[in-house]
């Protein structure tokens, strides 16, 4: 399974590269909340190699590679608020 470590605010999650990563978006609103997940920033695209799953509460990366590295968060609207999360992923192998 992935380590967790912490570096300041941000976890790091070590992945090894060839590997399936799923990343988790704390969630637990009633009704359930809208999920997005961002890469670098970026809104992330899914496709064939990364998906996100269970209505956005898990990514989950597949056949891991070196440019899956770097930041990723995920922000959960609901109507009782906002949560989010960053994390740093560091691919090794």
């Amino acid at each position: 399974p992935p380590r967790v470590a912490s570096v300041g605010e941000i976890p790091v999650i070590t992945a090894v590269a060839g590997g399936q990563l799923i990343l988790e978006c704390p969630e637990d609103a009633e009704p359930p909340s809208h999920i997005e997940w961002h890469q670098e920033g970026s809104p992330l695209q899914e496709d064939s190699h990364r998906q996100v799953l269970a209505q956005g509460r898990f990514l989950q990366i597949q056949a891991v590679q070196a440019v899956d590295g770097g930041e990723y968060s995920c922000r959960a609207t609901s109507a009782l608020g906002d949560t989010s999360l960053r994390l740093r992923v560091q691919v090794h192998g």
